[in-house]
C-alpha cells in the first residue's frame, strides 16, 4: 500500500510537471500565464483594499480623536450651543483620572450569558478645555470663529503633527498669552501670518468684549469642518472674558490608551467617577454621522473582497476544465493504462495549485510593492476638502495579511474539487477516439 501510494505521487508529479513544460507557444502556457496574472490580479486588489480602507478609517478617527479626545466631561448643555455652562476643575476625577488602569467589567456574549471581560489599556490622560465664540477681525476682513481655551495640561502631540508655520502656544508665563492658532484656512481668508495681529470680538452680556492676539502658529489638519471653525488660545483668555475663576472651565477631554475600551471606559466612568451633575459621552456617541461614514467604508470593502473571490474562483475552475479538455485524450489514455480517476484529478489538481501559489505570490509582491511606493512617496492624491485626507493612506494589518491569504487557498483548494469531478465521467473509449 504504502508503495503504490508513493508511485501515485511520483507518477502525478511527473506528469504535471511534464505539463508545465509544454513548449512556450502552446495554448496550456497561455492559459496558465493568464490564470496566474488573474489570481495575482485578485490579490492585489483585495490586500490593497484593505490596507487603503484602514488607513483611511485610522487617519480619520485619529484627526477626530485628536480634535476632542475620547471621552468628553461637561456640564448639561440643553441648548446645545458652545456656550455650555462652566464646569469646576476641583472633582475628584481630576486629573487623577490619567492614573487608571485595566479594569474589569461586564459584557454580554454571543449566547446571552454576562461575562466578565478585562479593558486592554487604561486612561492616557485628561486635559481641560474652554470653548468660546467670537468675531475674529483683521483689516475689513471678517471671520466667525469659536476659540478653544487650552491650558498647561493639553497634549500637543497631535496638533504638533499639523503645523504649517510657528510653533505652539507657550502657556508656562504667570499671564495668560496674547498668542493664537488659526488654521491655514482661515489664515488664507484673512490673509495672516505668523507673528501677525489680529483683534477678536465676543458678546459678554450683552456687551461687546475685544481682544487682541498675536498668531504665534498655523495649523491644519485637513478637517475643513473642524479647521474652519476654531483657533486655539490659552485657556486664561476665555476664563478672563467670561468673568470665570482660573478653576472654571468648559469641560473636560479623555483619552483611552485602546480604543477597543471606549465604551466600557465611558461607563466606568459614568458609574464610578462622575458627580450627577455632569454629562458624559464618547466621541461616537457626539459624531454619530462621522463615524457611520467611516465605518459604511467596510461594506465597500466586504463587497469587493467577495466579488474579488468570486473571480478568482471562477477563473482557477475556468482553467481546470480547459486543461482538462485539452488533455481529453491523455486523460483516456491515462483510464486505459489503469490510471485511478483520483490520480488523474491529483495531477490536474496538482497543476493548478502551483498556478494558485504563484498567482498569490505575486499578488502579496505587488500589494506590498505599491503599498510601500504609495507610504514612502505619495504617489496617489485625495482631494482634502472632500476626504478629509490629502494622500491615499496605507496601513497594513499582519493579521488580516497572513488570514486573507489562508482564506485564498482554502476557499481554492475547496472550489478546484468541483470541476475535477468531471473527470469521472471521462470514458477511455471515446476519449481515445476524441482526438
Amino acid at each position: 500500500m504504502y508503495l503504490a501510494s508513493q508511485f501515485a505521487m511520483s507518477l502525478t508529479r511527473f506528469i504535471s510537471q511534464r505539463l508545465r513544460s509544454t513548449e512556450g507557444d502552446s495554448f496550456t502556457r497561455i492559459i496558465i500565464y493568464f490564470a496566474i496574472g488573474t489570481i495575482a490580479l485578485c490579490v492585489t486588489v483585495i490586500l490593497l483594499a484593505h490596507a487603503l480602507i484602514l488607513g483611511f478609517k485610522s487617519e480619520i478617527k485619529a484627526k477626530v480623536f485628536g480634535f476632542w479626545g475620547h471621552i468628553q466631561i461637561t456640564g448639561f448643555n440643553l441648548n446645545n450651543t458652545f456656550e455650555s455652562p462652566a464646569v469646576s476643575t476641583d472633582q475628584l476625577f481630576y486629573p487623577t483620572l490619567d492614573t487608571v488602569r485595566q479594569i474589569e467589567f461586564e459584557e454580554e456574549s454571543s449566547s446571552g450569558k454576562r461575562v466578565t471581560r478585562r479593558s486592554v489599556g487604561g486612561i492616557r490622560h485628561i486635559q481641560s478645555y474652554a470653548l468660546k465664540p467670537g468675531i475674529l477681525t483683521r483689516k475689513d476682513n471678517l471671520e466667525g470663529i469659536i476659540l478653544k481655551g487650552v491650558g498647561q495640561d493639553f497634549d500637543w502631540s497631535f496638533l504638533s503633527s499639523y503645523i504649517v508655520e510657528g510653533s505652539p502656544l507657550d502657556l508656562q508665563d504667570s499671564l495668560p498669552s496674547r498668542d493664537i492658532w488659526v488654521s491655514a484656512t482661515t489664515a488664507a481668508r484673512l490673509q495672516l501670518h505668523v507673528e501677525d495681529d489680529l483683534i477678536v470680538y465676543f458678546i459678554q452680556e450683552s456687551r461687546q468684549v475685544e481682544r487682541r492676539f498675536r498668531v504665534k502658529g498655523i495649523y491644519k489638519t485637513g478637517l475643513e469642518e473642524y479647521d474652519r471653525k476654531f483657533a486655539f488660545v490659552d485657556i486664561r483668555q476665555i476664563q478672563s472674558i467670561n468673568g470665570w475663576s482660573d478653576q472654571m472651565v468648559t469641560g473636560f477631554e479623555v483619552f483611552v490608551d485602546d480604543l477597543t475600551d471606549l465604551d466600557p471606559m465611558t461607563a466606568y466612568i459614568y458609574y464610578d467617577w462622575l458627580p450627577d451633575d455632569l454629562y458624559i459621552e464618547s466621541i461616537r456617541q457626539k459624531f454619530p454621522a462621522i463615524f457611520d461614514w467611516v465605518d459604511l467604508q467596510d461594506i465597500n470593502e466586504q463587497v469587493l473582497m467577495i466579488l474579488m473571490l468570486i473571480v478568482a474562483m471562477i477563473n482557477l475552475i475556468t482553467v481546470l476544465l480547459i486543461l482538462i479538455l485539452e488533455r481529453f485524450t491523455m486523460v483516456g489514455i491515462l483510464k486505459a493504462l489503469g490510471a485511478t480517476d483520483r490520480i488523474i484529478r491529483a495531477i490536474f489538481i496538482r497543476l493548478t495549485i502551483r498556478i494558485l501559489i504563484w498567482g498569490m505570490v505575486i499578488g502579496n509582491a505587488v500589494a506590498l510593492l505599491i503599498g510601500w511606493l504609495q507610504s514612502t512617496y505619495s504617489l496617489m492624491k485625495l482631494n482634502e476638502a472632500e476626504y478629509y485626507l490629502s494622500v491615499v493612506p496605507i496601513k497594513w494589518d499582519l493579521w488580516f495579511f497572513l488570514l486573507m491569504n489562508a482564506l485564498i487557498l482554502i476557499v481554492a483548494l475547496l472550489t478546484l474539487w468541483i470541476p475535477s469531478l468531471y473527470i469521472k465521467r471521462i470514458q477511455p473509449v471515446k476519449a481515445i477516439r476524441f482526438k
